[in-house]
């Protein structure tokens, strides 16, 4: 059975509230013919609320950026699942390479964050990827598959179908190198054979979406790739007209 294409902006922490709603004005109505595709965006934590109200209707599905495992507690300045839910979040990032590196998330930490997604109603968008050092090192594979394997670790066997696994080389976040197609595809396909031995048939349905420097003039030659399912953008899903075009790729 194809697995349906899902394409996820991350804002970061770029987009007021107002420049997220103007965002959606613009955005929408370019993507309104787009049925064969997940569209999910995840803004600012501050934009959810009026973002929600913009797209309401639309093909347009809600993302966070982050969560705390804790269902409720004393962790000031975070935030929990049921809050997220709330605003009618679909989809939550966990264990993006700047939480790893800049707040020092683990591989367990993550697996708690994902697990709690779940409990939600919400689906966790987990994602794995290498530095430059540990690529040039020829640690790829040793890196994306222990990141798989910590990351994923509390996610029950019945539900593995439907968790959303997102590859990012860190060497290629926001600094204009992309990996190759070809590149991208092999660790994809690593990452495909590491979830079918943890999840048996369940491996094959789980979508593995590539991000790195996804721009309008490399989306359609990464999609054509067998284990690549979608895009995870962060500089080119600023632009509504950028975006709309990865978006509506071109399927080979």
């Amino acid at each position: 059975m194809p697995r349906r294409p899902i394409l996820a902006a991350n804002w970061k922490m770029h987009m007021t509230a107002a420049e997220a709603v103007a965002f959606a004005e613009a955005f929408a109505p370019r993507v309104r013919a787009a049925k064969d595709v997940d569209i999910v965006i995840a803004p600012p934590f501050t934009g959810l609320d009026r973002l929600a109200r913009a797209l309401a209707g639309s093909n347009v599905m809600l993302a966070a950026q982050n969560v705390h495992p804790e269902a409720k507690g004393a962790f000031t300045g975070e935030i929990a699942v049921g809050m997220l839910a709330e605003f009618g979040c679909r989809y939550a990032i966990v264990g993006h390479s700047e939480r790893r590196t800049l707040f020092g998330e683990s591989d367990g930490f993550v697996a708690r964050k994902a697990a709690a997604v779940f409990s939600a109603g919400m689906t966790p968008i987990v994602c794995v990827g290498e530095s430059l050092a540990e690529r040039e090192a020829g640690r790829t594979f040793d890196v994306v598959g222990a990141q798989l394997a910590g990351s994923l670790a509390e996610i029950p066997a019945n539900r593995a179908a439907e968790v959303v696994v997102a590859y990012e080389p860190i060497w290629a976040i926001g600094t204009g190198r992309t990996a190759t197609p070809d590149i991208a595809q092999e660790v994809h396909a690593f990452a495909r054979e590491q979830l079918r031995k943890r999840f048996g048939a369940a491996g094959d349905a789980i979508r593995i979406q590539y991000g790195g420097s996804v721009k309008a003039d490399n989306v359609d030659d990464l999609m054509a790739q067998p284990d690549i399912d979608g895009a995870l953008v962060g500089g080119a899903s600023l632009d509504p007209a950028a975006f709309s075009r990865i978006v509506c790729f071109e399927k080979r």
